[in-house]
Formats: structure tokens, sequence, C-alpha cells
């Protein structure tokens, strides 16, 4: 039966017809924009997907800038300190030509006083003018801000603390064992020497970390000329003495098990006496029962130091003497003890962090878990140095340390303290950018090239299945219109009935 009124063929031929047009323009438009996902109709939960790891990248991308831009701050910083360095192997030099005192007028050593006093003005113009897009960097910009030092604490280096914004860390330390000196107690049994003879000597040689010395006594020689003797030369052995009722007790300069102290009995010389250590708890006083008469020692009787055993916020530290540290990825402290602080067992409240750093978002979230933190101390002349020694600026003129008419020995410990200073910070920095910017770069790129491929594989058109689609399209295009043309003539075919 033929219908002119209503004409079903065509009306299939047209849905048909806009079918195939509805997927000729998904197909040109995908393959013109090069995204299978154009909307959410596409794909509703591709594009959730999708969206996300856009997110991702853009967040991957900004964490890389972030690493680069810290390295550029790094490379900055680490090129003012190179130039002081640089500034101070030149002072080093020039202490050492002045301490040849007999061989310089007094003329050279106020040439090399003032050729002092300007590296010192250069390395403070250095700390001051080194700057990132006008931040400084070497003047304590970037150290961290402390309260609450405790009186126990002589010292302390903050590398790396991680700290909520806004907040702050308090650093506890917990000292489980005592530093202690190494030494020796050397009982003469009375306040001088009682050899047998004018011509009978006592020899001793003492030893230290520094070095060794024999000392020969005669009969007579009392324990406080004993004692000023070794000390004369405590320098070169790293030993000092003490009298100490009727003997004499020898001690390491320092703390720890890097020092001891080693006596031998080269000849007795009939002198009556006894070599014991020290008390662990009283380093002032023998051990009993350790005594070895002087003429049973046969070979040197040694004693050794021991280091503060302690922790620091519930980790273990690693221990030097009264130097304790540890390096986490929130918290890289190294403190010094005093002598009280050291040898006694307990808590110690030894600071607060309340701030301060350099501080770089080096990954895609922003959070504690994605900062990286580290401390970069002032370099002015005034802080290099240590409270032990002194400090740099003790080296200007008229001060303390001048090469004049100041200390010259100071003023090299002086010295060396603050190139391992500066060399340890230039160290810490160089791991910095190494260890931590360097691997996050690199974690950075392959995160980023894995998430643009699964971004990719999502919302990227597949212009070879899309491509066929386009073919397949315009064919049915293409024969729908044509079956539509015949459709529209079919109800001419009525007229042939009338």
């Amino acid at each position: 039966m033929s219908a002119i009124n209503t004409n079903v063929s065509s009306l299939l031929g047209q849905r048909v017809l806009n079918q195939n047009n509805v997927t000729l323009s998904k197909s040109l438009e995908r393959l013109s924009t090069g995204l299978r996902i154009n909307r959410g109709a596409d794909d509703p939960a591709g594009l959730i997907a999708s969206e996300k790891l856009r997110s991702e990248k853009a967040s991957i991308n900004a964490a890389i800038g972030n690493v680069e831009r810290a390295d550029q701050v790094i490379n900055i910083a680490e090129g003012g300190l190179q130039e002081i360095n640089a500034q101070l192997l030149e002072l080093q030099s020039l202490i050492g030509q002045s301490a040849n005192d007999a061989g310089l007028s007094k003329e050279e050593k106020e040439a090399n006083q003032l050729q002092i006093d300007s590296i010192l003005q250069t390395i403070d113009s250095i700390a001051s003018q080194t700057s990132f897009e006008g931040t400084k960097l070497l003047n304590g910009t970037f150290d961290f801000q402390i309260t609450g030092q405790a009186t126990t604490v002589a010292d302390f280096d903050i590398n790396a603390a991680k700290i909520e914004t806004g907040g702050s860390r308090a650093v506890n330390v917990i000292v489980t064992g005592s530093a202690q000196h190494a030494g020796l107690f050397v009982s003469a049994g009375a306040a001088a020497l009682d050899t047998g003879g004018a011509t009978s000597a006592f020899v001793i040689e003492v030893a230290g970390s520094k070095g060794s010395r024999e000392f020969t006594f005669a009969s007579g020689t009392t324990l406080t000329s004993v004692a000023s003797a070794v000390n004369t030369f405590t320098e070169v052995t790293g030993v000092s003495a003490a009298v100490s009722g009727t003997g004499i007790v020898l001690k390491s300069q320092g703390f720890g098990s890097d020092e001891f102290v080693s006596v031998d009995i080269v000849n007795d010389g009939s002198q009556a006496g006894a070599i014991l250590t020290l008390s662990t708890t009283d380093e002032d006083a023998a051990t009993p029962g350790s005594a070895t008469a002087f003429a049973s020692v046969t070979n040197a009787i040694r004693d050794e130091g021991q280091d503060v055993t302690a922790t620091i916020n519930g980790i273990e530290a690693v221990s030097k003497g009264r130097v304790a540290s540890i390096a986490t990825d929130f918290l890289d402290v190294s403190i010094e003890l005093t002598t009280a602080g050291a040898q006694a067992a307990g808590t110690i409240s030894a600071f607060t962090i309340s701030g301060g750093g350099a501080k770089f978002n080096i990954g895609p979230n922003v959070d504690i878990g994605n900062q990286a933190t580290i401390g970069i101390s002032n370099v002015a002349a005034r802080k290099l140095g240590t409270v032990t020694n002194g400090f740099l600026d003790e080296l200007g003129s008229g001060k303390a340390s001048n090469v004049v008419d100041g200390d010259i020995e100071t003023a090299q410990k002086i010295v060396n303290d603050s190139i391992d200073q500066v060399s340890k910070l230039r160290g810490r920095l160089g791991a910095f950018q190494k260890n931590v910017l360097g691997s996050t770069l690199r974690a950075l790129g392959v995160a980023l090239e894995n998430t643009s491929a699964a971004e990719s594989s999502i919302r990227d058109t597949d212009f070879a299945n899309e491509t066929a689609e386009l073919t397949r399209s315009q064919i049915l295009v293409n024969a729908a219109t044509n079956v539509l043309a015949i459709a529209n003539n079919q109800p001419q075919n009525v007229l042939q009935l009338l």
C-alpha cells in the first residue's frame, strides 16, 4: 500500500540520516580536537578520571618548577660560600706568615693585618649581598629561630626541620649515658718525688690524641712542678694535669671515645707509686682496686674517653664526645651539651624551633610531607667560629686575636673552625641539591610521564580507529541521503493509479 500524507520510508530515512550525521560530526570533532572526550556526554566516567589526572599533571608540573627554582637558589648560595671559603684560605695563609715572628718586621705584620681587615669586610659584604630576587641568602634570613635554649646546651646546629605553618617543634634530649674524659691517676704517695738519690731519675711518657712526650724528673720534684711540666705540652699531647692529694690526675682535653690518655713508666728510679684508672662517677678520683705499681708497668697503661649516650625527640642519637646528633626527614639537628649536661643522666628541654629555614614545596601536594627544609646560617665574620675558641671578627685590628700583637694560635683555631663551618654548610647544600632536589626532580619527571600517559589513554583520540569510523560514517551518510531521495520519490508512484 502506498501513502501520500505519511511517507514512512522517508521518515525512516531521515532518522537514520540524522543518526549518521551525529556520528559523523562526533568523528570530525574528535579528529579536529584530538580528544575522544570533549564534553561530559562523550564519557562521563572517563571525563571524571581524566580531569583528576589533568589536575595531578598540573600539580606535578608546578612541583618540577619549584624544584628547579630551589636548585637555582642553592646554586646562588653555594656561589657566595665558595668565595667566602677562598677568603678564609687566604686568611689562613696570612696567619701562617704572621706566626713567623722572628722573620717578620712589625710593618709586615701590620700590612698582613690590613689584608685581614679587608678580608673580614669582604666576608661580611658577601654575606649581606648574596641574594635571590632580593631575598638575602647568607645573612641568617633562612636560619632557624629558636626559643628557650637550656643552660646545659652549649651550642647547636639545626640543619633541617619540618614545622607546620604557624607551629613549632620542641627539641628534647634524654641523656642515658654520660660523656667522659679519658684519664688516669698517677699516685706518688707524697707531695714530691723520692727516687732515693740525686742521681736517680723518674722518667715517664705521657701520650694523648695529639701526640706524646717523655718527661724526666729528679728526686724532690714536687707534684705541682710535675703537673706544670705536663701542662706545658698540653697542645702537643692533648693531655692536661692537675694535682690531687698525693697524686696527679691526667685527663684528655676533650671528651669521647676518640680521646685517650696513655702513661708508660720508662724508668721508675725507685719511685714508689702506682697508676690507677679514674672513676666513671668522679673524674677527679681514682677507681679503688685498679692500681698498677710503677715497677709492674711493662706496657703503657691506657684509658679511653666515653661519648655521651642520648636520644633526641625519641630517636637514638649518634654521639661524639658531648655532641649528640640525629638526621631524620623531620628533624636534622646536632646539639653540643655542656659538661654538666653531658655528665648527668636525665631529660633536657634543649630548645624550641619556632620557625625559619629555607622551605621548598617539592611535591605535588601542599602539605608537610611534600616540603623540604634546610637551614642556611649567617656567615658574617661575627658568626663564623665557635663558642669555645671565638669568632672570626676577633681577628680584626686591636682585637684579641689580631696578628700584630694578639693570640695567633687562637686566631688559627678560629680560622680552622670557620673553614670547617663553611665547608660543612657547602656540603649540606650540595647533598640537598644532589640527594633531595636531584632525586625528587627525576621522580617527578617519571610521575609526569606516567600520569600523562594515563590521561592520554582515557581522553585522547585514537586516530586509527576514529579515521575508520569517519570513513564508515561518511559512507552511511551518503547511503542514507540516496535512500531518502528514493523514499521521497515513492509517493509520486501513486499518480500512476489516477
